[in-house]
């Protein structure tokens, strides 16, 4: 995929950032993959867990530097990130895919042979993109909200992230930064993951999401134009049923229909692989 010049092998020399406007705790480099070493780090995370305010504190200067922030979960992890068997040469470029043609087949394979009660109050028939949210947050403040609240709250959060360590990525935009990294959280439902970012660049275009954390095969986003109608919400559930089923059906309340009533006023959003 394209990248921006990186920043990240300055961090080699100077651990604090100071060169590049940034005051980091102790932390480390990534470049280990499945395929062997990367040619250059992937990303930053802090040694130890984050704190409520570390987003608020960090974010913007590093977003300067031309570093994005998103929290890892480490949970489990003997290294770090390292652990998760990162692939960045198999991802293309979020922006050679449309989101609606990703979703269309995502909805298609999903849908063949499914309960109709799942996906109701729509048929096996993709329904499209849904319309725009209505913002009532700036997205940036919003996902520095949604940051502090998953230390905040960790019972809410534990069935996707358990032990948020803050990471700076090098990448164009926050939706891309699975990509960027090589995330293969959701390996088994697409090998691809631009596919997904170019679904999360749609997002970050029509609902003012950030991607806030990432998990093994969790995914949370902050949300700052959350639809504004119950029939917009339907038609946005059924692209998260088409992007990650589990998310309306496991971890939701059964059905497209259902889901929908959750995305109203939502600040955030949930998704898991397996």
């Amino acid at each position: 995929m394209a990248t921006l010049p990186n920043p990240l092998p300055k961090l080699a020399t100077d651990p604090s950032g100071r060169s590049l406007g940034l005051q980091l705790p102790p932390g480390r480099l990534v470049d280990a993959t499945d395929d062997g070493p990367w040619h250059q780090p992937l990303l930053w995370h802090a040694e130890k867990p984050s704190s409520p305010g570390t987003w608020k504190a960090l974010g913007a200067p590093a977003a300067r530097a031309g570093l994005l922030p998103v929290l890892v979960d480490l949970a489990g992890c003997r290294v770090g990130v390292d652990d998760w068997g990162l692939l960045p040469g198999d991802a293309s470029y979020p922006g050679d895919h449309l989101a609606d043609d990703v979703l269309s087949e995502y909805w298609e394979e999903e849908t063949d042979g499914q309960d109709s009660g799942e996906i109701e109050p729509f048929g096996t028939e993709w329904p499209g993109l849904a319309s725009p949210g209505v913002p009532n947050a700036d997205p940036d403040t919003r996902a520095a909200t949604v940051a502090d609240a998953l230390h905040q709250e960790p019972a809410r959060w534990a069935e996707w992230i358990e032990e948020p360590h803050l990471a700076l990525v090098p990448a164009r935009r926050s939706a891309d930064i699975p990509a960027a990294i090589g995330w293969t959280g959701a390996l088994n439902y697409d090998h691809d993951v631009a596919r997904v970012c170019a679904v999360l660049r749609s997002w970050e275009d029509r609902f003012g999401i950030r991607v806030v954390a990432l998990g093994l095969d969790a995914l949370v986003v902050s949300v700052a134009a959350p639809p504004g109608t119950l029939a917009d919400a339907e038609v946005l559930a059924a692209e998260h049923y088409a992007l990650c089923p589990h998310a309306v059906v496991q971890s939701g309340p059964g059905s497209v229909r259902a889901y929908a009533e959750t995305l109203l006023g939502a600040t955030s959003w949930a998704f898991w692989w397996d």
